[in-house]
């Protein structure tokens, strides 16, 4: 479809000054020390291994990931328990006059665009959906009766779909809440009337062996915006080119009062390698400048 041929990176700098202490108890610097974070679940896989290389390339650090719905990853950052969060939106204006009052300054940056994916039994014919189907879906009105299966009842899938796609609109009743994302792959694929609702990172690794047994054992979802002709999954390309519909951001926001572990794992994220990393896992990487060429593949 095309190649990613160029790749240059945005530099980011992060103000403040040096010095502090890790929940380890030793010097705390952005390329050494121990730091707690809150990562929204739909991304566990690609910070799992943004956390590998990143330790890799600092033997200093350890960053211990907690990963959990995106409604406790912001409660963890208003009652301090994490220093940084990982999550698919960017604070909100009262959340901002709120540190503000505070006299604090929490620093945010989108590190992709993300695509939320919908699963479907192997066995089910409708994979190939409009958006106009897809909302009918998820507001109960469809002549045909689905489960939707989501990772968790407070999850940022969910908040996605209520404010994105049902705009307020209740879901159907028979909507439900798996533990996980993985628990929600393996539900679809015994029920052939669910539809299930994920992070596109959790299907997208090719290497990455788990990723490729998930990759089997479901559907993924053709989908045709409004605006568009063309029925396209979740790749990175159409994600890009925003003709997949279901689109949103991630951001990291950071709330550390000195230069510290925090600014050099955000640091990381946002530069080359961290960014290379995000285009593996098929999100599209939003600090790097990518071009698409056609290629003839033989």
């Amino acid at each position: 479809m095309g190649s990613l041929l160029t790749a240059s990176v945005l530099a980011i700098t992060i103000a403040g000054c040096a010095g502090g202490s890790s929940q380890g108890g030793e010097k705390d610097t952005p390329t050494s020390g121990t730091m707690r974070i809150s990562v929204d679940e739909t991304y566990q896989p690609l910070i799992e291994s943004e956390i590998r290389v990143f330790q890799s390339l600092y033997p200093k650090t350890k960053i211990i990931a907690e990963y959990k719905p995106e409604a406790d990853c912001f409660k963890d950052m208003f009652n301090d328990s994490s220093r940084m969060i990982i999550v698919t939106r960017d604070l909100k204006e009262d959340e901002k006059e709120f540190f503000k009052k505070e006299k604090i300054r929490p620093q945010s940056l989108q590190l992709a665009t993300d695509a939320i994916a919908l699963i479907v039994n192997n066995s089910n014919p409708d994979s190939i959906l409009t958006m106009d189907q897809v909302r009918k879906i998820m507001d109960g009105t469809s002549e045909r009766k689905w489960q939707i299966v989501f990772d968790h009842q407070n999850s940022s899938t969910v908040r996605f779909i209520r404010d994105s796609i049902n705009k307020g609109k209740p879901l159907p009743a028979t909507t439900m809440a798996a533990k996980s994302n993985p628990e929600v792959i393996d539900h679809v694929s015994k029920n052939k009337d669910a539809i299930g609702v994920i992070g596109v990172n959790w299907i997208s690794d090719t290497n990455d062996t788990k990723t490729i047994e998930f990759t089997n054992m479901v559907t993924t979802v053709k989908l045709r915006a409004d605006n568009n002709t063309d029925f396209v999954k979740p790749y990175q390309f159409y994600i890009g080119m925003k003709s997949y519909p279901l689109t949103r951001g991630m951001f990291y926001i950071l709330k550390e009062p000195y230069q510290g572990l925090g600014a050099g794992f955000a640091t990381f994220l946002g530069g080359q390698e961290g960014q290379l990393l995000i285009g593996k896992y098929k999100l599209y990487p939003a600090r790097l400048n990518i071009v698409f060429r056609e290629a003839t593949l033989k």
